[in-house]
């Protein structure tokens, strides 16, 4: 399992369905479902955390504050900086294992001696675009939601990459990639995290497990001839991490060549040592080098 290197956040502990958290000078608790051991609370700051998330038992949620913290605060992860704020669903603007993805395009980018243009779909509150811009490449980041791209906006002039090569997008990445295909623009690598479950233009519901093989063959078009990477992540349960390899290594590998990995991300535990499982991620990249 691959897990990332922080200073800024700690999973301290979890136990009886929480996560505690440090996000800089801040802890937090907040709920994690897969968390199913009953565990002692021996770190004190189990009763002496921020804010807590507390779910309702009619849906959704409130936090519950003990200590006034800022309504915005940031962390820092080698070169880039993420603004953090609490919000109504127990997110905080950051998913911290996936600094692992992070690492990997900057070592990738970094190591192929021309310019790369990446297409980041779902693109959230932008890490994995600030990472590229970081490492050299232009990005076109794409997410439907227009607040979660001003904020990636925020992170990338707190990064002081807001004069780097970006295109900020508020769009249907469907919609995107099939108006992509017609102009005939091609990208050299693809960051792909789509959520678990959607809705489509006409309010259908969708489940990624069952639309993920038209997601990704939508995207071969627009992948180029020399294209380095794809990167496939995914929080669904019934998605492991070896039916994603298989699902590039089928859609890519028999195109391009190159090779697939996958693998569960993971955030260290401080009180038990142990590797909290986050997420899959499965890669295609190329052999090129």
């Amino acid at each position: 399992m691959r897990e990332a290197q922080w200073k800024d956040y700690e999973l301290i502990d979890c136990s009886d369905g929480e996560r505690l958290e440090r996000w800089g000078d801040i802890v937090l608790i907040r709920p994690d479902p897969q968390i199913i051991w009953h565990t002692p609370k021996k770190n004190p700051l189990w009763k002496n955390a921020h804010a807590r998330y507390m779910r309702s038992s009619s849906g959704g949620g409130a936090w519950q504050y003990y200590q006034k913290i800022p309504s915005q605060w940031s962390i820092q992860y080698n070169d880039l900086t993420f603004n953090i704020k609490p919000m109504g669903f127990k997110h905080t603007g950051v998913f911290p294992e996936q600094a692992v993805n992070w690492d990997y395009v900057d070592e990738k980018i970094k190591n192929v001696k021309r310019p790369l243009k990446i297409l980041n779909m779902f693109a959230y509150t932008g890490a994995a675009t600030l990472a590229c811009l970081n490492a050299g490449a232009s990005v076109c980041h794409v997410d439907a939601s227009k607040g979660m791209v001003q904020w990636a906006k925020e992170n990338a002039v707190s990064s002081s990459l807001q004069d780097k090569p970006v295109r900020w997008l508020v769009d249907d990445c469907v919609k995107f990639v099939q108006r992509e295909q017609r102009r005939g623009n091609k990208y050299d690598g693809i960051i792909m995290d789509p959520p678990s479950y959607g809705r489509g233009p006409n309010g259908e519901v969708w489940k990624l497990e069952e639309q993920l093989f038209s997601l990704v063959e939508l995207c071969l078009p627009i992948l180029s001839e020399n294209a380095e990477f794809f990167i496939l992540n995914s929080y669904t349960t019934g998605l492991s991490p070896a039916v994603m390899e298989y699902l590039l290594g089928v859609m890519l590998k028999s195109k391009f060549g190159g090779m697939v990995t996958s693998s569960e991300i993971g955030l260290h535990v401080t009180e038990s040592g142990l590797t909290l499982p986050c997420g899959s991620t499965a890669i295609w990249q190329s052999l090129w080098r």
